[in-house]
């Protein structure tokens, strides 16, 4: 087997095991609450304990893949999540009241979960070239879609073992991912010395300096999707069981649901977007009104069915915004300055999920009513700041008359670059023709051809 196929089944399943980390437990919730005689707080605390310590310890994992290489980062990362898991599996079955070690669990889980997905995207884009490493990156979106997907059904099913199953998967999910990743992925060394903390923070003052304008309120949009999701199917998941009486695996389809629309419209998003960044503005606004839409449509309707019919609505627009969010910031900064600004935006939409739960909870206390209709004004209010503050293109003018064009030409190339790393625009026929031959002779026939006839015409006129 080639030794990039072995890399990339090495790194396939990273990006699985960290959105596992809350959608396996969100179906599971109601039921923790019941036995560990929780409140509804305590009970969204769990997913908040998790994602609060990846969005704070994200960034770091970046700079330290940096310094000390991407490998060692997901190795250890992937050891502490599993120790998360084995702590919080083994509380619940030897505890009297494990609540408490369940959350150091959790809080374990989130920190390896920082150095997981965002991290191996980056080895990735070590690892691979060109069309080589568009497919890699697409693969892994696919891992990345299917995990949120099929979690909640998994979880469901886990929990027809025992509630805290779901905690014990882990170790095992962890390990078999570890002994891929170790014994099929090969890490280049690296060819540059990492930057100084110093100057690292400097770079990003910089970037926010010159891209702030768009670039917070864009993180705050990516921030408040993942909010809203996952609030939505906290309050789902008790709304089915304690209401509806809709348990086990049945449930966990239902909550699938949501998000299987989200991943499907981020598909479609991500092929028709391709470098144009002013639909992806414009499908960034349509769909911050449309979840504001779903929110107050759904302050009206009582059934379980045709709620979860609405809500879909509002999956499909956070899968309009979140692939055109991603296609922005990381072609708004420097090859060099992604790493950094890609893992603060992973570590805010983090916060996002962290804070969904227990203001969904908050919200519920006070009404049904109250809780739609603010997170309807809050996505109304985002997607007028989008219409008046998010304009990528602004970021990207040239400064000087004289190098408009050359300025226009790296734009496109970069674009281009930037929506094959993406998956979004596939390689040339040609590019592919090249690579096949390569991969074949080691060489290109024609590329060689060009150049003995150039080297003849060359002597003729000589």
């Amino acid at each position: 087997m080639a030794q990039n196929a072995k890399n990339l089944i090495g790194l396939t399943g990273i990006p699985l095991v960290m959105v596992l980390g809350n959608s396996m437990l969100i179906p599971v919730l109601p039921t923790m609450k019941a036995k560990m005689d929780l409140t509804s707080l305590q009970t969204s605390l769990l997913i908040t304990a998790f994602s609060i310590a990846a969005g704070i310890v994200i960034p770091f994992a970046g700079y330290l893949s940096d310094r000390f290489g991407r490998k060692i980062v997901i190795i250890l990362s992937l050891v502490v999540y599993g120790a998360g898991g084995l702590l919080a599996g083994l509380a619940a079955l030897w505890w009297d009241d494990p609540y408490s070690l369940i959350m150091v669990g959790r809080v374990l889980q989130g920190i390896g979960a920082a150095g997981t997905a965002p991290i191996a995207m980056a080895l990735a884009g070590d690892l691979f070239n060109g069309a080589s490493e568009s497919r890699a990156l697409g693969l892994m979106e696919t891992s990345n879609g299917l995990g949120k997907v099929l979690s909640p059904i998994f979880g469901s099913l886990l929990a027809l073992i025992s509630w805290y199953m779901v905690f014990l998967a882990f170790p095992i999910i962890c390990g078999v991912v570890l002994l891929l990743f170790l014994f099929l992925t090969k890490e280049k060394k690296q060819e540059k010395q990492p930057i100084p903390v110093k100057q690292y923070l400097h770079s990003i003052g910089q970037v926010f300096k010159q891209h702030g304008k768009w670039l917070i309120p864009a993180f705050f949009i990516g921030s408040i999707c993942l909010f809203t999701l996952f609030g939505v199917l906290f309050y789902l998941s008790d709304l089915l069981e304690e209401k509806y009486k809709i348990d086990g695996v049945i449930k966990g389809g239902f909550l699938a649901i949501p998000l299987l629309v989200m991943s499907i419209a981020a598909y479609v998003t991500g092929l028709i977007i391709k470098k144009k960044l002013g639909l992806m503005r414009w499908f960034v606004i349509v769909g911050m009104f449309l979840l504001s839409a779903s929110y107050v449509l759904a302050s009206f309707v009582k059934g379980a069915y045709p709620l979860i019919g609405i809500l879909v609505i509002g999956s499909a627009g956070t899968g309009l915004i979140l692939p055109c969010l991603n296609s922005m910031i990381v072609g708004a900064v420097q090859k060099a300055e992604r790493g950094m600004i890609t893992s603060l935006y992973s570590g805010v939409r983090f916060i996002g999920v962290a804070i969904g739960p227990p203001i969904f909870t908050w919200l519920l206390d006070i009404s049904r009513t109250v809780m739609f209709w603010s997170i309807a004004g809050l996505s109304l209010v985002f997607g007028a700041v989008a219409i008046f503050l998010l304009k990528p293109k602004q970021a990207q003018q040239h400064t000087q008359a004289g190098g408009e064009q050359d300025q226009k030409a790296a734009e496109t190339k970069g674009w281009r670059q930037v929506s094959e790393l993406l998956g979004i625009e596939p390689a040339t026929p040609d590019e592919k023709r090249k690579e096949t031959a390569v991969e074949k002779y080691g060489f290109d026939p024609d590329e060689l051809l060009k150049r003995i006839l150039s080297g003849q015409k060359e002597k003729e006129k000589n």
